[in-house]
């Protein structure tokens, strides 16, 4: 449909339908890729699967405009019949039986509340990485750095080395232990990139971001499933995805703001001071949670 409408108000309804339906996919695939781990080495699995969207996003811009120059048209088919195909892998895959059966008794809660709350987190660190995913170039074009796709290059590349590591490491001395330091190390990449704009502090700030933003979702993942029965796991990521899909969204837009009033350099700052809150955040609430659940173990 988006190949044929030419009423940007159609399109944009049409979006709203088709942002309802991604949303459920991410959060049932997610799901069901969890549910298809072994606890043991649930990161190292998750870290797996995130990959592939870095692969995509990696590859698909370039393939994306070479297939442009034969028309908008065929664009859109073309992402038709990949959809179409994973519409087919899909069909040819089986639920868990015993999870359908604990999921009888699930209780019916629409939100997982207390994922949702604790992902705020999530909202603080992904708002800086929506604005380098939509004003790095920009960022680099500005301070005549080349080649201006340098930032988002080095970024794919460490997410694609650390990523399985990480997730390794989680799965062996705990989730948090490698969660907290992330956070740490993702405030220090964004600080880098407000602090300088030469291609070596960008390369900097790239490898910093990368290796904390790579680590970080995989074993916050695994983090939050420790406490998630099997049948509220799709409630669960649809929490996290909203966190972290508002952070990247409100980061993008935001920063475009601050980018146009303040300047580069303070736009990142403030992405930078965001995240930083992010480690309180989450260690107050973590707390919050582990005392609420040592009283009700206490009572029974």
């Amino acid at each position: 449909m988006y190949a044929v409408l030419t009423s940007y108000v159609l399109m944009l309804a049409l979006a709203i339908v088709h942002g309802v339906f991604w949303s459920g996919l991410l959060s049932a695939s997610s799901a069901y890729m969890t549910n298809m781990l072994p606890e043991r080495r649930r990161a190292e699995g998750i870290g797996y699967w995130g990959l592939s969207t870095v692969a995509a996003v990696a590859v698909a811009p370039s393939v994306g405009f070479w297939i442009y120059r034969k028309g908008w048209v065929w664009l859109c088919v073309g992402a038709a019949i990949l959809n179409l195909i994973m519409t087919g892998i899909a069909w040819s895959l089986q639920d868990n039986p015993a999870a359908l059966s604990r999921r009888e008794g699930a209780p019916r809660r629409l939100l997982e509340w207390r994922v949702l709350i604790v992902s705020g987190t999530l909202f603080l660190y992904s708002f800086g990485y929506g604005g380098i995913t939509s004003f790095a170039a920009l960022y680099a074009e500005a301070n005549g750095v080349t080649p201006k796709s340098v930032y988002l290059t080095t970024l794919a590349l460490v997410i694609l080395v650390t990523r399985p590591l990480a997730g390794r490491l989680g799965d062996r001395v705990g989730y948090k232990r490698v969660f907290v330091p992330c956070l740490v190390v993702i405030s220090v990449g964004l600080a880098c990139l407000a602090i300088g704009s030469t291609r070596a502090w960008m390369i900097a700030s790239a490898a910093i971001f990368g290796a904390g933003f790579g680590t970080a979702y995989p074993v916050y993942v695994g983090y939050v499933m420790q406490g998630i029965g099997t049948e509220r796991r799709g409630a669960a990521f649809g929490a996290i995805l909203a966190a972290f899909d508002t952070g990247i969204g409100t980061g993008s837009t935001s920063m475009g703001w601050l980018i146009q009033h303040f300047g580069f350099s303070t736009a990142f700052g403030v992405a930078a001071a965001l995240s930083a809150l992010a480690l309180p955040y989450f260690l107050t609430v973590d707390l919050m949670f582990r005392r609420r659940t040592a009283a009700s173990v206490a009572r029974t």
